[in-house]
Parts: C-alpha cells; structure tokens; sequence
C-alpha cells in the first residue's frame, strides 16, 4: 500500500519531496483541500526553522572560538 500524499505536506513545505513525490503532490494539491488548509498553516513554518537553524549555528560558532 502506498503512502497517503496527506502525509506529505510537511515535505512539500519544507521542500524536501524529490521531483516524482513534489509533482505527485501537487497533483493532489490540486483537489485536496485538507492538504490545502494544512500548507497554508504550515506555510510559515520554514521560516522560523530556517532562523532557529541559524541561531543554534551562531551559538556553536561562538562556543568554539570561546575555548
């Protein structure tokens, strides 16, 4: 049994679906709009991510020039 595309919206938001997965879903992006509520709440989530991957970066930066 294949896996729901529901439980690929997260991938999708955070573009880590490879090309055959990302076309797929859209494709049921299309019609679901389930998938379609859940992208624009998770629609903002990259964002943040992406900023708190910084942070923690910068922070261990400068605990190994502290040492």
């Amino acid at each position: 049994m294949l896996p729901s595309p529901h439980h690929d919206v997260a991938a999708y938001a955070l573009g880590v679906l490879d090309d055959e997965d990302h076309e797929a879903f859209e494709r049921h992006l299309m019609e679901c709009e389930e998938c379609q509520i859940e992208l624009r709440e998770l629609s903002e989530v990259p964002g943040p991510l992406d900023a708190l991957r910084r942070d923690r970066s910068n922070s261990l930066d400068d605990d190994r020039t502290s040492h």
